[in-house]
């Protein structure tokens, strides 16, 4: 082999990885359609509860409060959706509104069928805003109706939205399984919605939320419709939607949710739906803060950015509740950080970046951590020595061995789980006091 250009100094390419921010993009050529700007919503209150999160009004109100924190006045998360069919529901929504009114950054909104009695329950209640289901596929509208059919679905649906409009309040249709919905029922059902609102003015104009309910959407342009998101969102375009007036709503059953969000951003939608955490119906929606952490990658969010620090407390009240996350969910889980692998420990103790994807203690408040196994060696003590006492050892240290001849004494004799240091750290104690 040659002999390669040697540099004076290591090529960590700040640019792309900026040691007090996310990982930025390089764009080699930025995408044509990407937006001028974009940002996401919440919908806890409405499709995490749907999936099976218990809220009662304080901890709705809670988890409102967590939002807006997080996003402050960075425009991270512009609206919340709430249920209104319940009174705890009705009261959280309540509550969020006078928060919002108060000067709360994150506007609540409400989701309801797009029937005539569901828009007649929302009437009053304040919001200048609500979702309405609107299913898309013939999956559905043969067999959600009697007697069933494209037709009939439009027409229901269209009676919502004149309903809504009349109301004063702007409509926000949900295309449900779009991502198995024929283009015979949406170029012309979308229309018909744009017509019927174009009397209204610009404040009342729809929106439209592209659903892609069970998560069968793909990433990619050269694949067919209905299941190519890219391919979707230029259709919507195509008839005149605006990308601040689109929405993607995917849910995570086939693995590609951050990616599809990811596309259809590309492809000229402004605004992602999901939850913080990726609480949801069956395999979760769209992870918000990984959708985020991305579009901070992309730039947006110059002036003002998300407070990712915020989301701890988001972590300590679903454990609290009985919903805490997977141990090792993306940059929140309790092992989300964490190595058991003496080399990955022997990393973090000579340079830490090595084996952070970022600044993590900085970013989001949470330590690096390292777990004890038997692949775990004397390097995993020397970090964590060294992470809660301020002293970095070498690794002949007798303190150092001490604690390692323990280790290996506890796997030599069957232990199969890691040391934590609430465990270990007496051990230490003891190693340090008898030095």
């Amino acid at each position: 082999m040659s002999i390669m250009h040697e540099p004076q100094e290591p090529e960590y390419f700040p640019a792309t990885f900026p040691h007090h921010a996310f990982p930025q993009y390089d764009w080699t050529e930025r995408p044509a359609n990407l937006p001028v700007a974009a940002w996401t919503t919440e919908t806890t209150h409405r499709d995490g509860q749907q999936g099976g999160l218990p809220l009662t009004v304080e901890q709705s109100l809670a988890i409102y409060d967590i939002q807006c924190r997080f996003t402050a006045q960075s425009g991270a998360i512009r609206q919340a959706e709430f249920f209104a069919y319940r009174p705890s529901d009705r009261a959280a929504l309540e509550g969020a509104l006078e928060r919002y009114q108060a000067g709360a950054p994150v506007e609540p909104t409400t989701w309801i069928r797009a029937t005539a009695k569901d828009v007649a329950l929302i009437r009053s209640l304040g919001v200048r805003e609500t979702g309405m289901l609107a299913s898309a596929s013939d999956y559905h509208t043969f067999h959600k109706f009697t007697p069933g059919g494209r037709n009939q679905a439009a027409e229901t649906y269209l009676e919502a939205v004149r309903l809504t409009l009349e109301a004063g309040i702007r409509p926000r249709l949900h295309l449900e399984d779009a991502t198995r919905a024929p283009t015979d029922f949406l170029q012309p059902f979308v229309a018909a919605v744009l017509a019927v609102a174009a009397p209204y003015g610009d404040a009342l104009r729809p929106k439209f939320r592209v659903c892609d309910t069970l998560g069968l959407g793909l990433p990619y342009e050269d694949v067919a419709l209905p299941r190519s998101v890219p391919r979707l969102i230029g259709l919507l375009r195509s008839l005149g939607v605006a990308s601040a007036d689109l929405e993607f709503h995917p849910h995570n059953d086939t693995w590609l949710v951050v990616a599809n969000c990811l596309a259809a951003i590309r492809a000229g939608c402004s605004v992602i739906n999901g939850t913080l955490l990726g609480k949801g119906e069956r395999t979760g929606n769209a992870p918000l803060e990984g959708v985020l952490l991305h579009l901070l990658g992309m730039g947006y969010f110059p002036e003002a950015q998300p407070d990712f620090t915020a989301l701890n407390a988001l972590v300590d009240l679903y454990a609290q509740m009985g919903e805490a996350v997977p141990p090792k969910y993306p940059l929140y889980g309790r092992d989300a950080h964490r190595t058991r692998a003496g080399v990955h420990a022997d990393g973090l103790n000579k340079f830490w970046w090595m084996y952070a994807p970022f600044n993590v203690p900085e970013l989001l408040g949470r330590p690096l951590e390292v777990s004890l196994t038997k692949e775990s060696g004397v390097a995993g003590i020397i970090f964590l020595i060294h992470q809660h006492l301020g002293q970095m050892l070498p690794k002949d240290d007798p303190r150092v061995q001490t604690i390692s001849a323990w280790l290996a004494n506890e796997f030599d004799h069957g232990r199969q789980t890691s040391v934590e240091w609430e465990e270990i750290a007496p051990i230490i104690e003891e190693a340090f006091a008898h030095a």
